[in-house]
């Protein structure tokens, strides 16, 4: 068996190239971060649990990166929930909606923490 190789409850398991993701724009899971729900699902270095925000007056964008001038993916109308689970840069990284809804960037000032 092979470094790459493990073996767990009599499965064999091999890292064979990237991980597939079946529904990215759905599933909160980065090169560097994930969820922690998706811990045992997804390979990645860190694992978050999200902190709880709501969107704030006047809704704001969901955007595909956590530039000014990213693609909109979708509105999110004012208070509804949107998990953080990375913050950098004035930009919120998580989902919208909970489990199954988008992922994106939310510019953080649109965000109130949720008490």
């Amino acid at each position: 068996m092979s470094s790459l190789d493990a073996k767990l409850d009599g499965r064999s398991f091999a890292m064979t190239g990237p991980m597939k993701i079946a529904d990215p724009a759905h599933t909160p899971v980065r090169g560097d971060l994930a969820h922690i729900r998706l811990a045992g699902r997804y390979f990645v270095p860190h694992y978050a649990v999200p902190a709880l925000h709501r969107v704030g007056p006047g809704g704001a964008q969901l955007l595909s990166s956590g530039r000014s001038d990213a693609e909109t993916l979708a509105e999110l109308a004012e208070g509804s929930l949107f998990e953080v689970l990375d913050i950098a840069g004035g930009t919120a990284w998580g989902q919208a909606g909970g489990e199954d809804g988008p992922v994106g960037y939310v510019p953080l000032e649109q965000l109130r923490p949720e008490a």
